[in-house]
């Protein structure tokens, strides 16, 4: 038997296989079929909106929700570098330009402060990201769109089911994209949607998600269907709808256990000094899809992480470098070290531990007792 903690496991139950042996067993429709309204309405309902519209990953979900805005060559968008590089990539994808913005302490979200000075007549929108499973500051952020009258489009791929002074992120923004990978609080291995209660807004991403067809009855038409835009095939398979149907049945279970584990994380690591462990900083509630530390300044990373992984604990740094450091964005924009310093500062002291909601007692007195070990080595 093995000794290792991942950095994550997937929750599944007979449900999850029930309902995909059902998707494959009907033997038609296995592209577009009832689990994928099905799925589109238990989101609609658990977040509140009006339209959910799924589409085949979080990063397409982004480029899809830019695309409806209009977003495209010429455009700028501000977004933070202190993401996964997904959020940058899709403005690119669209033609337009992403400017960063730096990064507040408390949650490590877009400085809202820093994000007015980066506003221009060229700014189409702004694309914040909630890190960690924690909302950033988005209620300030919603107010300078609404002044530069720009969409404000949530990245909630980290935090389905977290909510920012009692709003559920997701519902905030003019739209918001959602993931749901592998390693997500809402986990079918693969897929993503984009929210929003705009009715325009909802008919042009189901038309770009389908080649810009008008109607979603293609495979029951005698028709070839009529076309009013150029759009793609990003449609999510109803095979991986049908695990989200059965994820979404127990997500607030999930969301409970993620919460317990990372509260008993917490306490165990509180009696340790050069280690902080991420917070919503009172903000609304934490879903800890991601179980992040901050390493004081005085503190080797790179010994902690030996330490971890010399114990058979995983353990990941999400993100480092930001992304205006990567190589991509310093050919394409010359971008240098101390473009937004906190999000470096920050960026060279994260580290990720292992969570998901079944992570046993004993497995969390290892892991807290391996990171103790880890601080003495780096001090």
């Amino acid at each position: 038997m093995s000794n290792e903690i991942p950095l994550f496991e997937i929750p599944w139950d007979e449900n999850d296989v029930a309902n995909a042996v059902d998707s494959i067993t009907r033997g038609s429709y296995w592209a577009n079929g009832p689990y994928i309204d099905e799925f589109e309405r238990g989101l609609e309902s658990y977040l509140g909106v009006d339209h959910a519209v799924t589409v085949n990953s979080g990063t397409t979900a982004l480029v899809a929700a830019l695309t409806a805005h209009g977003i495209d060559e010429g455009d700028e968008v501000i977004v933070p570098a202190f993401t996964f590089i997904a959020t940058a990539n899709a403005v690119r994808l669209v033609g337009a330009d992403p400017v960063f913005a730096d990064i507040e302490r408390e949650t490590y979200g877009l400085d809202p402060d820093d994000v007015a000075t980066k506003v221009t007549d060229d700014t189409a929108a702004i694309l914040p990201i909630h890190p960690y499973g924690a909302a950033c500051d988005i209620g300030p952020l919603a107010e300078i769109a609404a002044e530069a009258d720009v969409p404000l489009i949530e990245d909630a791929a980290e935090a389905f089911g977290a909510d920012y002074e009692g709003r559920t992120l997701g519902t905030i923004g003019d739209s918001a994209a959602l993931s749901f990978c592998q390693n997500k609080v809402l986990p079918t291995g693969e897929g993503g949607a984009v929210v929003t209660d705009d009715d325009d807004l909802a008919r042009r991403l189901e038309q770009f998600r389908s080649h810009g067809r008008a109607s979603d009855e293609y495979f029951s038409s005698s028709g070839s269907g009529e076309y009013v835009d150029v759009g793609t095939n990003v449609r999510m398979p109803d095979l991986i709808a049908s695990i989200g149907c059965a994820q979404l049945e127990k997500v607030e279970d999930h969301i409970a256990n993620r919460r317990r584990v990372a509260s008993q994380l917490s306490d165990g690591l509180a009696g340790f000094d050069g280690v902080e462990p991420h917070t919503a900083a009172g903000r609304g509630r934490h879903v800890y899809q991601l179980y992040t530390v901050t390493l004081g300044e005085d503190i080797d990373r790179d010994a902690v992480i030996e330490t971890l992984a010399d114990r058979e604990i995983a353990s990941k740094v999400y993100w480092e470098p930001g992304v205006h450091l990567t190589e991509s964005y310093r050919d394409a924009y010359d971008y240098e070290p101390g473009t937004v310093p906190v999000t470096e500062e920050i960026a060279g002291r994260v580290l990720s531990l292992p969570i998901h909601p079944d992570l046993r007692g004993d497995e969390i007195d290892r892991i807290v007792t391996a990171v103790g070990a880890g601080l003495e080595r780096g001090r």
